[in-house]
């Protein structure tokens, strides 16, 4: 099961049969959630239940008023925003866990009084440990202050200046690492298919996943990215062909968990760690890597930042860029010296 959100509790009944229920407030009763965890269904009561609208088959307890010119009244007013009623419902459910954090621990706060200073000490600093963490809550209160400036209750963004916390970016794999978890994962096993299907199509994993035979047409797959709706057509490399063309079509998805069911997004991320653990790898070599390999190889193959864009499905040329660039310097840096020692032979 994927991680449970916050205020869901699972329970088995009485016949062995698993059970979620929301429940907030202990002096409230539990609210049943349909679905498994990240379905469309679940997803859709969570978040009913999270906000206190009442669903068809349950009943919830109204709450309070938020008092006005609050964080929480603010929470609120972006949540029955066209805004936020627009979002994907996966990334609808990421920021309504996030605007919950917010609500429960800064409700009281007056929108009015945040200061800059005030943001850093009391919304940041307590993820001084977790920058990935920290930025996501910048990010989420950035949204939430452009929505109270929109409503009149702020004249400008108390979070400018603030800088973006730190994280480790998730570097490229090597050829070194490319190979060695090849040697390890022979053709045929759904490790190296997994493998194949990242690095030669250069997709998240929120993408590869979800990919089914239905989208292979010929020596083409057609990609929706989940995170940015980009719709790609990506020609297969002749490596990943190979793969296909070796693996059994006896489910619609092309990845499938040991029982041939679909996997989880989380599910497919634990799958591609204990790959990569078997294979003797480093821990930073992440599965995200091999989507920053496929762009490293375009961008030394020669590819241009419009053509990286093509495949990655990047929205801006400063994306793609990063990766040529890279490649122009090696290639520039080598083309120098080999100029240099054509210098020392002519003398």
């Amino acid at each position: 099961m994927r991680k449970r959100p916050p205020f869901v509790e699972f329970f088995r009944d009485r016949h062995g049969k698993p059970r979620l229920y929301f429940r907030k407030d202990r002096r409230l009763p539990r609210i049943r959630l349909p679905g498994v965890v990240g379905s469309p269904e679940f997803n859709r009561a969570y978040e009913d239940a999270l906000a206190g609208r009442a669903s068809d088959n349950s009943t919830l307890v109204r709450p309070a008023v938020a008092a006005q010119g609050t964080i929480e009244a603010l929470v609120r007013s972006y949540m029955q925003n066209g805004e936020y009623r627009d979002l994907r419902q996966t990334t609808k459910l990421g920021y309504a866990s996030r605007l919950e954090t917010i609500r429960t621990k800064h409700g009281h706060r007056l929108v009015a009084e945040m200061t800059r200073e005030r943001i850093v000490k009391a919304f940041l600093d307590p993820y001084a440990d977790r920058p990935g963490a920290a930025l996501s809550m910048l990010k989420m209160l950035r949204i939430l202050i452009k929505h109270a400036i929109m409503l009149g209750w702020l004249s400008n963004d108390p979070s400018l200046g603030i800088k973006r916390p730190k994280q480790g970016e998730v570097r490229s794999w090597s050829d070194a690492e490319l190979m060695q978890f090849e040697a390890h994962w022979r053709i045929g096993t759904k490790q190296r298919l997994a493998f194949a299907l990242m690095l030669n199509t250069g997709q998240r994993r929120s993408d590869v996943y979800r990919m089914t035979w239905a989208d292979v047409t010929g020596d083409t797959i057609r990609v929706v990215q989940q995170k940015t709706g980009a719709k790609l057509t990506i020609s297969l490399h002749s490596d990943l062909r190979a793969i296909l063309a070796e693996t059994k079509r006896t489910h619609v998805p092309i990845l499938t968990t040991e029982h041939g069911r679909p996997f989880t997004v989380d599910g497919f991320s634990g799958f591609m760690r204990d790959a990569i653990k078997a294979a003797g790898l480093p821990l930073d070599c992440q599965p995200h890597g091999l989507r920053k390999a496929a762009g490293r190889r375009l961008a030394e193959a020669g590819c241009s930042s419009r053509e990286l864009m093509a495949v990655l499905g990047h929205k801006t040329l400063s994306e793609a860029e990063r990766y040529t660039r890279d490649a122009d310097q090696a290639r520039l840096a080598n083309a120098a010296v080999a100029r240099l020692e054509g210098r020392k032979v002519n003398i």
